[in-house]
């Protein structure tokens, strides 16, 4: 009988780490950091905050132009 408990508490242990570490995997962090006048590696979908707004935008040192977002050269 006590080995059997230990086997059930082993499974249990086991299988209660494998949970959590899957969900322990699963973040909504899509990027990194915005780096004014730089649009290197950044994709604006990922970044809302700033994109979405032109005055937010303008002020990190981006120009919206009829291609997309664009670092300003003027700026640097």
């Amino acid at each position: 009988m006590l080995t059997k408990t230990k086997i059930a508490l082993a499974a249990a242990l086991i299988l209660g780490g494998l949970g959590s570490a899957a969900l322990a995997d699963q973040s909504d962090d899509r990027g990194g950091s915005v780096v004014p006048g730089s649009m290197d590696g950044v994709n604006p979908a990922y970044h809302p905050g700033i994109f979405r707004n032109a005055n937010t935008a303008k002020a990190y040192g981006f120009v919206d132009t009829h291609h997309g977002w664009t670092a300003n050269q003027s700026a640097r």
